[in-house]
């Protein structure tokens, strides 16, 4: 146990420790009550009787475990409440009443006897499955995640989102409501769903990873915080569930899509496209990563899935030291792969970049202008963007400048509008 500490420092402390634990207190308070709204709940009021009792007593020596006692407290004074305490929770009750509450307030805990790190390690993978659960719609897929696994704040999550931080709030409550209603299961999925409910979880993680990666609104083009989160999410995952392919893959395309962060903006933010990016300024150690990454995968000896073959992708970038030096011939062959694993009209669309690589522009071309008309794409700003540059290769300005204003007047990003209008008129002065 420190000293007494300011307000000010106790405020810090317990922002940094909940960042780091709160999936764990949530998920072992989760098993305890069987509602995720309630365990919120109790693991906030924890946070406020921290702040309380830390700046006169001192921040104890594991202010993780500290928390956690101290919500699953009160996690057993609310079901007491309730009236409705069978056999284990109220042995769980008098342990911690008899054992342990004298113990909390001068941090000599035994925590082992309340946090089983292997019984903790399934809860957060049960967290993660009830978090990201089909039954929600996607954004407040994404804001519950966040929020319980990544222990951000409403605010932070509105902020990173560029959405009214009511909008969020009101998402957080209507998924934890439609969690009680629908009563979901805190548990790992049966074998027979768990692959659709695994592949709503990484679809959410790398919602967050590419909203931050390339933000969709707002005038920045990189929201590094939303990356890293989903980073850290994705290696978590990898650990719950190391048997799991498509989870190391999913880890691997977002460890080295993250190497380039630094090469992705000039001075002033702009987007850097991938082929005049300086290779120099690639993060090699999360290359590195990247790669164990997608080793892990492929030793799991286990059809391909779409993030693998996606990290596969990235992987053919990355070994590229220079751009003219990138093997298109082979990542054309894993993007017609990809199509036969998931379809969708975005991954013919990098299918036809890589084409016009391998085949030459006017080849690209033709596969892209059959997308034109497809609904999906109807608003997507990328679609006339490649057209444009497509076009562009082959001499055609002034179709190209009208596509890159196009693209321009799609995108919600201030940088990425910047680009693309500096595009269309270098069309309109007949330059590329």
């Amino acid at each position: 146990m420190t000293d007494a500490v300011s307000e000010a420092e106790a405020r810090r402390t317990v922002e940094t420790v909940w960042r780091l634990e709160s999936a764990r207190i949530v998920a072992g308070l989760t098993r305890l009550v069987r509602d995720v709204g309630l365990a919120e709940e109790l693991a906030q009021d924890a946070l406020v009787a921290a702040l309380q009792d830390w700046p006169r007593t001192g921040v104890p020596d594991n202010p993780g475990g500290w928390l956690t006692v101290t919500a699953k407290h009160r996690a057993v004074d609310r079901l007491r409440r309730n009236d409705r305490l069978d056999d284990k929770v109220a042995q769980l009750g008098h342990t911690f009443a008899d054992q342990q509450r004298s113990a909390i307030h001068d941090g000599t805990a035994d925590f082992d006897a309340v946090i089983d790190d292997e019984d903790l390690t399934d809860d957060v993978l049960r967290l993660i499955f009830i978090a990201c659960h089909p039954v929600l719609p996607t954004p407040s897929r994404v804001a519950l995640t966040l929020r319980l696994l990544g222990g951000l704040s409403t605010e932070e999550i509105a902020r990173a989102f560029m959405v009214a931080e009511p909008t969020i709030a009101q998402r957080i409550v209507r998924a934890k409501r439609t969690l009680g209603e629908k009563r979901i299961p805190f548990e790992v999925p049966p074998a027979p769903e768990r692959a659709a409910r695994l592949a709503s979880v990484l679809e959410v993680v790398y919602l967050v990873f590419n909203e931050g990666y390339s933000a969709t609104v707002g005038d920045d083009w990189l929201r590094p915080e939303l990356c890293r989160e989903a980073l850290r999410l994705g290696r978590m995952l990898a650990e719950l569930a190391p048997e799991e392919p498509e989870v190391h893959g999913l880890v691997a395309l977002m460890e080295i899509q993250a190497s380039r962060f630094r090469a992705r903006v000039d001075p002033d933010g702009r987007p850097v496209t991938l082929a005049e990016q300086n290779r120099g300024r690639w993060d090699q150690l999360l290359i590195r990563r990247g790669f164990t990454a997608l080793l892990r995968a492929g030793d799991l000896d286990r059809p391909v899935g779409p993030y693998v073959l996606q990290a596969a992708i990235a992987a053919c970038h990355a070994q590229a030291r220079r751009a003219e030096d990138t093997d298109w011939g082979q990542i054309a062959v894993l993007y017609e792969t990809l199509l036969h694993v998931a379809p969708s009209p975005v991954v013919r669309l990098n299918h036809a970049v890589a084409v016009s690589m391998t085949r030459g522009p006017a080849a690209g071309l033709g596969i892209v202008d059959e997308l034109t008309s497809h609904p999906a794409l109807r608003d997507y700003h990328l679609l006339p963007a490649v057209r444009g540059d497509l076009l562009a290769k082959l001499g055609r300005m002034d179709e190209a400048r009208v596509e890159f204003e196009r693209a321009a007047q799609l995108t919600r990003n201030a940088p990425e509008r910047e680009v693309l209008l500096r595009r269309a008129y270098a069309c309109a002065a007949g330059a590329v």
